[in-house]
């Protein structure tokens, strides 16, 4: 059957499909900002570190902070559960293929202590850096004013796919308006890829949308469900709600692409796509800095009927400060990612990261073949 006699098909477009054309003029990368502002708050580094377990606990998102970018941590993961998060990170990491997704499993059953979230807050805020935290939407009405109470200073609710239309058995489910008012910080909400479901996500009052269903290293979502957009084209079609909820109500809503990120051309293309920040995991997990020693899991790897992800080995092959900063010891793309965005910027003509909104995007599916059959010979 030809499927565009029964319903339309949209092509959609992933990273390795597309290419940022060049500027009519260039920028000397020194004298480009590449700052995200959130709100009233300013990061140099417009990167985010995912709040997987395996990335980010409090010294990493401590050692983020201090370079400028933002670590959100897990508040329903094994920071908050046990007193000693080291020793169960340590049991995951040494399970076997066979054994580790039922351990997970069983670690993850166990239950929030509510005194833990307020230390875990405690120790990021006391490191002098900005504290995120993330919730799930089953928790979020529990959790967040705890974590509020305890200081944090943007609150992320986080599910795979993230609409305001829910139906359930739920009475009274979450709504983000009313959590929106409960809390007096700003509210991230993730994740979303489609334009009808972030307009309306963003006339909840939320500040932030992450963009990404499916495409991380470590989950199996689109395996599993057969759900997800490529990034591009979920990051443009968010970034085209947003500008329509500025214009009708003037307050902008930053779009983050969460997910599948690899190098720094493809923090380049999401924010040629429409983004104001990216964020990401397992480049972060292979740092030195990272606690989940070399691996990383998605959030839902340990879910107990229908897990969506896996564990992987990634390898501990770099440094917090050489990821972002350099010198690179690599020419894939995959250290020194800022220095990336600002030679970007200043190819395309683009002073600010509002500015790299306008960049143009064309379709190139074989942008990184042409040319390079040497390259690919050697692997």
């Amino acid at each position: 059957m030809d499927l565009s006699l029964y319903k339309p098909l949209r092509y959609s477009y992933g990273f390795d499909e597309v290419a940022i054309v060049p500027g009519d003029i260039t920028i000397n990368p020194e004298q480009i900002d590449i700052a995200f502002h959130f709100g009233e708050m300013e990061f140099p580094t417009p990167i985010l570190a995912s709040a997987m377990d395996a990335v980010t606990d409090p010294r990493f998102a401590i050692a983020l902070g201090k370079v400028g970018g933002l670590a959100v941590m897990n508040l329903e993961g094994v920071q908050t559960k046990y007193e000693d998060p080291d020793e169960v990170l340590d049991r995951i990491v040494h399970a076997s293929e066979s054994e580790v997704t039922g351990l997970m499993q069983k670690v993850y059953s166990a239950p929030v202590k509510d005194n833990l979230i307020g230390d875990r807050i405690a120790a990021i805020k006391k490191g002098g850096v900005i504290c995120a935290a993330s919730v799930t939407p089953n928790n979020a009405k529990r959790i967040g004013p705890i974590a509020a109470e305890a200081g944090v200073d943007i609150l992320v609710v986080q599910a795979t796919v993230t609409t305001v239309r829910h139906r359930s058995k739920s009475y009274h489910g979450l709504l983000f308006s009313e959590l929106c008012d409960m809390i007096k910080v700003p509210i991230i909400v993730g994740n979303c890829v489609t334009y009808s479901a972030a307009l309306q996500l963003m006339e909840t009052g939320i500040a932030g949308l992450l963009v990404g269903v499916g495409p991380g290293a470590a989950c199996t979502t689109r395996e599993v469900t057969g759900v997800g957009v490529p990034q591009v084209t979920g990051t443009m079609d968010c970034a085209a709600a947003r500008e329509a909820h500025f214009r009708a109500t003037g307050r902008y809503v930053a779009i983050i692409t969460d997910g599948g990120i690899r190098t720094g051309g493809d923090i380049c293309k999401s924010l040629a796509a429409g983004a104001d920040a990216v964020m990401i995991g397992s480049p972060f997990a292979q740092t030195k800095e990272a606690p989940g020693r070399g691996y990383n899991w998605g959030m839902a790897t340990p879910h107990p009927a229908l897990p969506r992800g896996t564990r992987i080995k990634v390898g501990t092959n770099t440094t917090l400060q050489q990821l972002l900063f350099g010198p690179s010891s690599r020419t894939d793309g995959t250290q020194n990612l800022t220095g990336a965005i600002r030679v970007c910027l200043g190819m395309v003509g683009a002073s600010t990261l509002k500015e790299m909104h306008n960049a143009e995007l064309i379709v190139a599916p074989s942008i990184k073949t042409e040319g390079k059959i040497w390259q690919m010979a050697r692997g």
